[in-house]
């Protein structure tokens, strides 16, 4: 790899990947080790895989950077990667043949030395070859699948000596799971995802088990076997997203997944923290002098999966100690009026929790959790008697044994046994009307029901699902799209079903069900729930992620309510809507330890056991006998629930007429958005004590000039055009980094921020006249080759105002500059290289570096600049301009070479501009930093309805930014400003609130530079910014061997401002 690459991609991670670098030590043996159990990494000579079917560029590219990384340890390092030996991505090979393949290789290759080398074998076992099988063959394949396994082991421990041979779960086939799939299995995006994890799971502790009956294979000192902990799982969040993963998204997992396969690799130490707030691995682990070693059983053995405690018996059956008062004197023509004994009809809609996956499983049986018991569901199932098996329909069935509808037995929404439970497995909001669609066809066309006369209780409770991925997409699971698809609902069942009561459960407050995967002795197979349930398990404690999931959990829970007491659904006598409020608040089931109480969950520890449904449904059915505004709204579920029963003064389910409860009618209809201001709620507005020396103890008071550099963007052009003819127009005011009009309560622009601080600030732009522009330099259809010249000119400004005390002022400049490059980089390729692309900056930067005192730099990453083809609004003028102002992009077709170009070099100028701003380049001055600001980094178009674009952004040439975007991105910059080097934001988050701008706290005053991101600079910890141990760990690593002879080379030879060709020689790491 080119060593300026390799350093360009280590120092890239800051923003774009997981965070991490070679190790500066590496505790290499003594002498050639003699057990398996004291090997490291520098012992390892040969590098090989086994196992894989199918090729796939992401696992390739994981283990040439494995390769690289190896080779760091030892190189001398042998590798099939890299070698002439044929690619270990074998099609239409049993496992065995490949095994056998790999031993002949190792045995004929004449630079190994079979007997004596050190060798480590990933063998790699694919999860996608389950996924067309029925559920009744599912464990008979996964068995033959370890028989495999088993099969290749034992011809590995035959033929090779010296040999760990680490044994990972491949899950990355996303897309061909998806397609391979059984249909008749899998009917939802939702459900294919619990699918997945759950073979990979099922699959990963069957292996595990073969393994401990082998010993691990480790009767001999010079062979072992292990399993890595964590299967290798690939694209997570892709169907949450309702879309495919950006590049910058591949990449960033396909590094995860080699810092979790190295992290799997060595012996696990307690002192570093390598996880981030998502549990996944950010920091690359080193061999501690302590824990040297490659992992075995023998030097790190694992917490075995102990088998989980029996249950303790539980009643699942209910005592009814209620008066029969029997039937009403005649069928009731009022909803207000209906008696238990009058309900007729029982049906429900929902996802897995109403489908009944996993209430009957084991603890142990994790592939059970597919099974659906829908004939035990809290709400719908009929199975059994109430004496047995406590649900509504049971319950039900005390007062009126005729009742119908429940679904019994087992099977999916479309079976028989089903009936009218046509709840989906892993639904969301989104997909809850085509279940009402059928659930009224089935209602019209069984001979068992009276569609006209029979009353009806539906039951609806969804939502969780919503609330699972709600942070990969918070615009499609935003409570807007969640009140509006539980509006169309219930706007069909209205208008289609006579007769009814429809049960609207508020979802659950999700939050508690963290703590069931924070305590390791539970034994919850926590990384298969990170794949169902990402956005509950993956944050951290405290952090701002679960602060924003219990909001939306809240606002869902809330505009649920919303929904029913607009009253929309109460203007005929025979139909109402009742939110039911049992789940508002959940209080966790405990042992008398204080531990969790796992036995109120099925074996995956997500889903609910019989014991848990049985406490719903007595809760549902308290919760319809309670009078609204009277309602219990807390599911306490370690509190033995005391059935309520109807009253002869009160024998009615409870609806808004029969409680005398007033509705408190919708809310007031949103005025509409007159500006896109902020409000302001710092209090911390003083300047530093005395005008600081140092830009690291800058506080935004201190601040007294603007200016920027750019292009069209930084220029306002066409920020609040309304017509063709207003295109041209440049409305620098409201340019998000240098504009100042009017006040930030209208206008959100950095300076109207910084204003807030200091009223004397100087630099901002005024309205749209050229006099008024002040030292905003950007110019439209600017590139990066003209920001030079725009340095020249804003020197020279800087210097000729009389207002502007050139020495003594603090100045603030933005620089934002390369969407023309890339529009017109097929036109002019050589022109608008990344390497010329970095030397405009770089000598842009040189001069404010040189001529200018007293200076901060934010330099803006350049956005991921594809996405704006997705942008249409119809119109003539968007289809025809956007292919005039950026042909090079808005022209390439789909998928095709061109585009694929236009977004490596994309990531090229990130890369460059990454580079030229982490090194030392600018650290020689006390008065002077840049600093990138990466909110751009991963930049998505925000999307409304059903993800199409939101063209509120953009002007109405749909290339062109809006004064909304003006504002977003002003917002954005500044918060960016407030987060360390390190930890910064490095993607757009456009939703319209006026609060979202953040506040320096005491603590931290300053503005964030790399030095004061560094919090103790004689301490190492997980603290320290990304650029500190990377630029001294690849110093202390490469100096004295070739690739740091050549980074020294190359940046020397930059600093000569010497041309030199760059070789893009991988992905970015």
């Amino acid at each position: 790899m080119n060593p300026r690459m390799l350093v360009i991609t280590l120092l890239s991670v800051t923003w774009t990947t997981a965070s991490g670098l070679p190790c500066a030590q590496m505790f290499p043996s003594q002498s050639p080790p003699l057990s398996v159990n004291s090997v490291r990494p520098s012992d390892v000579s040969v590098l090989a895989t086994t196992g894989l079917y199918t090729y796939n560029t992401d696992l390739s590219t994981v283990l040439s950077r494995l390769t690289e990384l190896m080779t760091l340890f030892n190189p001398a390092l042998v590798s099939p990667l890299t070698d002439s030996y044929s690619s270990p991505f074998v099609q239409q090979r049993t496992m065995l043949e490949q095994a056998k393949d790999l031993t002949l290789y190792l045995q004929n290759n004449e630079v190994i030395d079979l007997d004596a080398d050190w060798k480590l074998v990933l063998l790699f076992v694919q999860v996608d070859g389950l996924c067309a099988l029925e559920q009744q063959q599912v464990q008979s394949g996964v068995q033959a699948l370890v028989d495999e396994v088993d099969q290749a082991l034992q011809l590995l421990y035959s033929e090779l000596k010296r040999t760990i041979v680490s044994v990972a779960l491949w899950d990355g086939e996303h897309q061909a799971f998806q397609t391979r799939t059984n249909p008749a299995t899998v009917t939802s995006d939702g459900e294919a995802r619990v699918v997945r994890a759950t073979l990979t799971q099922s699959l990963q502790v069957s292996l595990e088990e073969l393994l401990v009956k082998r010993r691990w294979y480790g009767d001999r000192g010079d062979f072992t076997v292990t399993l890595q902990n964590t299967p290798l799982v690939r694209d997570v969040s892709s169907s949450a997203r309702a879309k495919l993963l950006s590049e910058a998204e591949t990449s960033q997992q396909t590094d995860e997944l080699l810092l979790q396969m190295w992290a799997n690799l060595l012996q696990p130490t307690q002192d570093q923290d390598t996880m981030d707030g998502r549990g996944v691995v950010s920091t690359l682990p080193c061999p501690t002098e302590e824990r040297p070693f490659l992992r075995t059983e023998d030097n790190s053995p694992t917490d075995r999966h102990s088998p989980v405690s029996p249950l303790l018996y539980s009643v699942t059956g209910t005592e009814m100690l209620c008066e029969d008062l029997g039937p009403s004197d005649s069928v009731p023509t009022t909803v207000h009026e209906l008696r238990p004994v009058d309900v007729s009809v029982v049906a429900a809609l929902g996802d897995s929790l109403t489908a009944g996956n996993g209430i009957a499983s084991s603890p142990e049986n994790i592939l059970d959790v597919l099974r659906q018991y829908r004939g035990l569901s809290w709400s719908v199932g009929g199975d059994g008697n109430l004496t047995t098996v406590t649900t509504l329909p049971n319950l039900i069935k005390y007062f009126n044994p005729n009742v119908t509808g429940f679904s019994v037995g087992m099977g999916k929404q479309n079976s028989e046994n089903a009936f009218l439970n046509q709840a989906v497995a892993g639904a969301k909001t989104k997909e809850l009307l085509p279940q009402a669609r059928a659930l009224v066809a089935r209602m019209k066309n069984d001979s068992r029901i009276d569609f006209k006369n029979d009353w009806k209780v539906i039951t609806v409770f969804i939502g969780g699902n919503d609330l699972c991925d709600f942070c990969y997409n918070s615009l499609l699971f935003s409570k807007e799209n969640y009140a509006r698809y539980l509006r169309e609902t219930l706007d069909y069942l209205h208008r289609e079903v006579p007769r009814a009561l429809v049960n609207l459960v508020e979802p659950m407050f999700i939050s508690p069900l963290k703590e069931m995967h924070t305590d390791p002795s539970l034994n919850c197979p926590t990384w298969l729930v990170k794949i169902v349930c990402p956005c509950v398990v993956l944050s951290k404690p405290n952090s701002n992620a679960v602060q924003k999931l219990e909001e939306i959990n809240r606002n869902y829970q809330r505009v649920l309510r919303e929904v029913v007491e607009s009253g929309h659904y109460d203007n005929r006598s025979d139909f109402t809507v009742v939110a039911q409020p049992f789940f508002r608040d959940v209080v966790l089931p405990r042992l008398p330890n204080g531990r969790p109480d796992r036995s109120y969950f099925s074996a995956d520890c997500f889903h609910l056991s019989q014991k848990a449904q049985t406490i719903m449904a007595r809760a549902l059915w308290n919760n319809m006998l309670e009078p609204l505004g009277n309602k219990t709204s807390k599911q306490d579920f370690t509190v033995d629930i005391e059935l309520k029963c109807p009253t002869r003064s009160s024998p009615y389910i409870r609806t808004y007429k029969n409680s005398d409860y007033t509705y408190s009618g919708p809310p007031p209809t949103p005025t509409p958005i007159q500006n896109w201001g902020s409000d302001f709620s710092c209090v911390n507005l003083s300047p530093s004590d005395t005008v600081p020396t140092s830009v690291h103890k800058l506080r935004p008071a201190d601040i007294m000039v603007v200016a920027a550099l750019g292009d069209s963007v930084t220029a306002g052009t066409a920020a609040k055009a309304k017509t063709f003819f207003e295109l041209n127009r440049n409305y620098p005011g409201l340019s998000w980094s240098i504009g100042g009009e009017k006040t930030l309560n209208t206008t959100t622009t950095l300076p109207n921020i910084l204003k807030k601080f200091n009223s004397a600030l100087k630099g901002f732009s005024k309205g749209s006249l050229p006099r008024q522009k002040g030292f905003n330099m950007a110019a439209r259809g600017a590139r990066t080759s003209d920001i030079p010249d725009q340095v020249q000119a804003l020197v020279k400004a800087l210097k000729e105002d009389k207002e502007v005390d050139f020495e003594k002022d603090w100045k603030l400049v933005t620089i934002f500059v390369g969407a023309s490059d890339l529009c017109h980089y097929c036109t002019d390729q050589n022109n608008l290289s990344p390497k010329n692309y970095s030397h405009n900056l770089m000598l842009s930067l040189d001069t404010l570096y040189h001529e200018v005192p007293r200076l901060l730099v934010n330099m803006v990453e350049i956005w991921q600049i594809h996405p704006l083809k997705t942008i249409n609004n119809n119109t003539l003028t968007c289809a025809l301009l956007p292919m005039m102002n950026c042909p090079c992009v808005i022209n390439a077709a789909e998928n095709s070479p061109e585009l694929d170009e236009i977004k490596q070099i994309n990531l090229q100028y990130q890369a460059e501009t990454q580079y030229l701003v982490s090194g030392d380049r600018y650290d020689g001055k006390e008065d002077f930093a840049v600093v990138l600001q990466p909110f751009l980094h991963n930049y998505f178009v925000p999307r409304v309805g059903m993800g199409e674009s939101d063209i509120s952004f953009f002007s109405v040439d749909c290339f062109h930014i809006s004064d909304r975007a003006h504002s977003e991105m002003a917002v954005a910059l500044w918060n960016n400003m407030l987060e360390p080097v390190g930890r910064k934001q490095a993607f757009n988050n456009f939703t319209y609130d006026r609060s979202k701008i953040n506040c320096p706290s005491e603590a931290s005053p300053f503005i964030f530079t790399k030095q004061n991101s560094l919090k103790s600079p004689t301490i190492c910890s997980s603290s320290i910014p990304v650029w500190v141990p990377v630029v001294a760990g690849i110093v202390s690593l490469l100096a004295g061997i070739t690739v740091g002879y050549l980074f020294l080379h190359c940046r020397q030879q930059r600093s000569n401002k010497k041309v030199k060709k760059l070789e893009m020689m991988g992905t970015l790491f």
